[in-house]
């Protein structure tokens, strides 16, 4: 007959990702002729559960090099953008949801897509992409079985009669005399 057991265990109940696409515009402070650069940097996050929503709160920092006077100086804008997004996972089984822990990890870094100029404004997208787990208890139901395999007995004097006459013949009693 069979045994079975119940293993209450943490496992991911629901995972998921998402991209996400958002459009800025930053007037710099003297008239922009080409955007040189932009990066994404310091990006952080967090996640919580808000109903049967997962709502992730996090903030970068945007950096533009733009050129400006016909090309004949350079300036750099810092911005720091923070954004809300609110995502539905769904989850595979039920889980008391005080013990749901929520993870969210970066799967690719914010990045530029793209960035220019129009009317005196510089225009950019950025875009990252966010995966979500949510973790908690679930019960595993395992079947065992109660006998124990039998144990093999040991016998350090007992090694085969051509092993022993190897050692006989390799093991050099005056090996400390030997220079």
């Amino acid at each position: 007959m069979a045994n079975y057991k119940e293993i209450v265990t943490k496992a991911v109940l629901g995972k998921g990702k998402k991209t996400f696409v958002d459009s800025y515009s930053v007037v710099p402070t003297c008239n922009p002729t080409t955007v040189l650069g932009c990066w994404v940097i310091n990006h952080s996050f967090s996640g919580s559960k808000v109903g049967d929503a997962i709502s992730i709160q996090g903030k970068y920092d945007v950096n533009i090099w733009y050129s400006c006077q016909d090309d004949t100086s350079t300036e750099v804008i810092k911005e720091t953008k923070t954004y809300e997004q609110t995502v539905h996972v769904k989850t595979r089984e039920s889980s008391d949801s005080s013990s749901e822990e929520i993870i969210v990890r970066s799967l690719t870094q914010p990045t530029c897509t793209s960035a220019t100029i129009e009317d005196g404004k510089i225009i950019y997208t950025v875009e990252n992409e966010l995966g979500v787990e949510i973790v908690g208890d679930t019960k595993v139901k395992i079947q065992y079985d109660e006998e124990e395999e039998p144990w093999d007995n040991l016998d350090e004097d007992e090694l085969p009669e051509d092993a022993l006459k190897q050692i006989d013949e390799e093991v050099k009693e005056d090996y400390l005399e030997e220079k």
